[in-house]
């Protein structure tokens, strides 16, 4: 077998066809050499000799793609008896025949209407082995000369490319397929033609991480977290081979990168395959290592997802098994969980909602709502609780519990805090323009302790209130017990300061947190706002077959009683029952909130209601 060439086939031209001695007995489509330069310069060789002589494999072949002269190289290469290339079908010889692109590409060479044809083929060797080589089809000159077929090995040069390929697409610390490779698969295995042979058409995907794998790596250094990572790919490695024994096909075990690890399973059979995966996987990861005479300890955190192929992008389920594994590992770890469309459709809503929050107010997307609050002894109304809501475009009209959080962690709860204090504080200076024979109501607004800390909420609220001409004592400011309790330094100065106004102070869901009724003696606070979950135990009725838990009963009214004798009111929430105001009453607390009285309302319905009694029978219910 000769040596491979130093490159692709080169082209040759030739003035005519040219043959071996052999070929011009053997071959009646031979033409014999010419005359005059071949025998007038006998010290020049001939072009037959060149032909027979070059190290690269050439083959003579006519228009009907038999060949009429080959050189030795070429009978070398394909390991043939010189004496058998003529008359051969050169297609056949080198399998130009195999698929249908290039025998059509062929036939066009050979019939004048293409100029060249170069495609790589692999042959197999009378000796055994496999043969990579580079075909080049030329025409060559004149009228009948049909074409020059030269071959060229490559194999030397296939096994080097193959071998960078290997090195290129696999972890050297694991060996298994890296993340380039893993995406190749994965985008193969998402192709239309892919899914549609499979027999399920559905695609699978483990998505790990090792828990606590940094720490491995600070405190032993990265040499053991090496180890580690080679041992737990060798025990994936083997998760994955004892799952094809149960079902077709070996899942591909990637690393993705750091200790991220992938088990993609194609063609998959639903979720049971996969949690059945997953729970060998963690099993097997929890098993202790012994690592040199070290023995450690690690689990792993694994997003799950499963899905028909069709539809599916490696984007749209890279993303879903990242987003489980992140649900893995904030539910605790060291578990594997399943994706949840309803789930991710909630997180994408809250991103959506996140990027969208800063220029909502600026729109204007914003408007508030006010509950009343009830005098529990005359039933009228004293003050209204303002609730900002939000008027998105995409998903309707939003309460607070969907977007307060969101605007509390990015900061934008300072401006919107800003806007709701003014929209409120002007609209009761309305109410009280409006009604000027009424006693005016106060209005009451959240605040998160984040205005505290981020802004100056003391001149806000002054400025608010010259703005606006409201009075001060018509302005509550509500603040969360766990904001209120224990706090020191710049949110107790800021209480002060606006109670030394004439604000008034309220603690909003009171007996949730702290408790610390001892406490707020030292506090600027003027009203406590029972949590409702102290109210919902009294929703049963005095003549109820089901005896009442007096437990409920003492609890408030030792609260109301204690906060009457620091000098405080006392508000219960969610009063939705007459039964349940009858009993506050007789407790003692002042005010009451909830449905029993008046849903959330525009500022119109409040404005229908100022000066009404009896607003417990239904007159402030929309």
């Amino acid at each position: 077998m000769s040596g491979t060439s130093e490159g692709p086939a080169p082209t040759t031209d030739f003035d005519r066809p040219v043959v071996t001695e052999s070929e011009s007995t053997t071959s009646p489509r031979a033409e014999a050499p010419p005359p005059g330069p071949q025998s007038s310069h006998p010290a020049h060789p001939s072009y037959r000799d060149v032909f027979a002589a070059a190290p690269l494999a050439m083959a003579v072949v006519d228009r009907e793609g038999v060949v009429t002269g080959a050189n030795d190289a070429l009978a070398t290469l394909l390991g043939r008896n010189p004496g058998t290339l003529p008359g051969a079908v050169a297609a056949d010889l080198v399998d130009l025949s195999s698929d249908a692109r290039t025998w059509h590409a062929y036939r066009e060479v050979l019939c004048g209407r293409r100029a060249r044809l170069r495609c790589t083929r692999r042959l197999k060797h009378p000796e055994g082995h496999v043969l990579w080589v580079r075909v080049t089809v030329a025409p060559l000159p004149g009228d009948g000369g049909g074409v020059l077929l030269s071959v060229a090995d490559i194999s030397a040069r296939r096994e080097l490319h193959s071998r960078l390929r290997h090195l290129q697409m696999h972890d050297p610390v694991t060996r298994l397929p890296n993340r380039t490779l893993f995406f190749e698969r994965l985008t193969a295995a998402l192709e239309t033609e892919s899914y549609e042979r499979s027999g399920t058409g559905r695609i699978g995907l483990c998505y790990l991480d090792l828990d606590g794998f940094k720490a491995v790596n600070d405190t032993l250094g990265h040499r053991v977290g090496d180890r580690l990572l080679a041992a737990v790919a060798e025990r994936l490695t083997h998760c994955a081979q004892e799952a094809a024994r149960a079902r077709a096909g070996t899942p591909l075990v990637a690393r993705l990168g750091g200790d991220e690890f992938a088990l993609l399973v194609e063609d998959s059979t639903g979720t049971e395959q996969l949690a059945d995966l997953a729970e060998s996987v963690l099993a097997a990861v929890q098993e202790p290592f012994d690592l040199s005479g070290q023995r450690l300890s690690v689990s792993a955190s694994i997003g799950v997802v499963e899905r028909h192929a069709a539809g599916t992008t490696p984007t749209a389920l890279m993303q879903a098994a990242d987003t489980t594994l992140y649900w893995a590992k904030a539910d605790g770890k060291a578990r594997w969980t399943l994706f949840d469309p309803e789930r991710n459709a909630h997180r994408v809503t809250r991103q959506a909602l996140a990027s969208t929050l800063r220029p909502a107010i600026d729109r204007g997307e914003f408007a508030l709502e006010y509950q009343p609050l009830v005098g529990m002894e005359d039933d009228r109304v004293h003050g209204v609780e303002a609730l900002v809501r939000w008027n998105h475009p995409q998903f309707g009209t939003l309460t607070p519990n969907r977007f307060i959080g969101l605007a509390e962690e990015d900061g934008s709860i300072v401006p919107l805090g800003r806007w709701v204090l003014r929209t409120a504080c002007r609209q009761a200076r309305d109410w009280q323009l409006e009604h000027p024979d009424e006693p005016p109501i106060f209005v009451s607004v959240n605040v998160a302790v984040r205005q505290v800390w981020d802004s100056d909420l003391v001149a806000d609220v002054a400025e608010t209130l010259a703005e606006t001409g409201l009075a001060p004592h018509l302005l509550q400011l509500e603040l969360t017990e766990s904001a209120v309790m224990g706090s020191s330094g710049r949110p107790s100065q800021a209480l002060k300061a606006l109670s030394d106004m004439g604000v008034r102070i309220a603690i909003d869901d009171f007996g949730t947190g702290y408790s610390n009724l001892a406490y707020l003696s030292r506090l600027p606070v003027s009203v406590l706002k029972l949590d409702g979950s102290f109210v919902r135990g009294f929703q049963y009725e005095e003549r109820a077959a089901a005896p009442p838990n007096p437990a409920d009963e003492v609890i408030v009214e030792a609260m109301v009683q204690l906060a009457h004798r620091l000098g405080l009111t006392v508000t219960a929430e969610c009063v939705e029952t007459s039964a349940q105001a009858t009993r506050l009453r007789r407790i003692g607390c002042d005010t009451g909130q909830g449905w029993l009285y008046s849903r959330p309302v525009p500022p119109d319905r409040i404005s229908e209601l100022l000066g009404t009694p009896g607003v417990q029978a239904g007159v402030g219910n929309p």
